[in-house]
């Protein structure tokens, strides 16, 4: 059920590129994939491999200050 929500909560929010967040946090584009894969920032993987960050994921991130 809590997959459930997390879908819907997901499917609501604005998704952004990997090359979008690596400008917006100002690191690479491979360490967005890192964190992404590593469970630090949460976002989505759609067919063909393509992924995309939540943008509530990088407002966190920015809070946090990393």
């Amino acid at each position: 059920m809590r997959r459930i929500k997390e879908v819907k909560q997901m499917s609501q929010e604005q998704l952004l590129r990997p090359r979008e967040v690596a400008q917006k946090l100002a690191v690479s584009r491979s360490t967005i994939y890192r964190w992404f894969w590593e469970g630090k920032l949460k976002g989505v993987k759609l067919g063909g491999g393509t992924v995309r960050i939540l943008k509530s994921a990088v407002q966190e991130k920015l809070a946090e200050g990393d």
